[in-house]
């Protein structure tokens, strides 16, 4: 069996405008070393901002992330600082739904940015390892041009590859295919699919039941503040334990 506790939150609150609007209550959450853990949900449910608690973007207001078990993050207390364990922080890879790609670099200069800079190492090194990773998902031949002249699909595989420079040992995904037209969407699912075989833990937050049914591992989902129901995928599609969950699943896959 996976190990279960290679990611675990304990207690996650989380609210915004000095506590006027509560988006966690106590949430928990649990996730194995060989996991890919889509997170389902309505919008406005706290999806993408448990992403980036997780990230360490986000302070949170009381509990604790663990990862790999050892404590990463925890709550200072009222006014104070989270408590972030860096180390860890640099370890976690995370991409955005609208890319994040430095308009004024080339592909392969957004890619050797960060190691370079942040990590110190020779530019000739960060550069060979970022064409392996453009030719090992198709593109090479865009590694000279700039992000102005990809597609949205080209732009989100090169957002992956260029979290991959760090050598993360969790990636997480918010919602990257939801701003791509469905023909590049096949595109960036087919770079998660390779990552997913590639035993990469994985954390995906998407309205994109195909992938949750096919790629995930575990689902579980987000609405009201907590994590209402978690399970792997078949049973969780074709037998959800809640009301509420068949609800959700029923209206996403009508909209489908």
């Amino acid at each position: 069996m996976p190990d279960q506790g290679f990611v675990r939150i304990n207690g996650l609150h989380k609210s915004f405008g000095q506590g006027a609007v509560q988006v966690f209550k106590g949430l928990d959450l649990e996730m194995g070393r060989q996991d890919r853990l889509v997170i389902i949900g309505p919008s406005g449910g706290g999806k993408s901002t448990l992403l980036r608690c997780i990230m360490g973007l986000d302070p949170i207001d009381a509990g604790e992330i663990h990862i790999d078990g050892k404590l990463y993050i925890s709550a200072g207390g009222r006014s104070q600082k989270n408590r972030i364990e860096r180390a860890i922080q640099r370890q976690i890879g995370m991409v955005f739904q609208h890319y994040t790609l430095f308009p004024h670099l080339s592909v392969v200069g957004n890619l050797i940015l960060a190691p370079v800079t942040s990590r110190g190492e020779a530019k000739a090194g960060a550069t060979q390892r970022a064409m392996a990773l453009l030719d090992r998902f198709g593109l090479g031949d865009k590694a000279r041009s700039y992000p102005a002249q990809l597609s949205g699909g080209q732009k989100q595989r090169v957002a992956i590859a260029r979290a991959l420079m760090l050598e993360p040992r969790l990636m997480m995904f918010d919602e990257v295919t939801s701003a791509l037209d469905p023909e590049l969407v096949v595109e960036v699912e087919r770079m998660m699919v390779e990552l997913a075989e590639q035993g990469m833990p994985m954390m995906v937050v998407t309205h994109d039941m195909w992938f949750a049914k096919n790629i995930a591992t575990r689902v579980a989902f987000c609405a009201g503040g907590v994590i209402l129901e978690h399970g792997e995928p078949g049973a969780f599609f074709s037998n959800p334990k809640l009301d509420r969950t068949r609800d959700f699943i029923v209206n996403i896959l009508r909209a489908a």
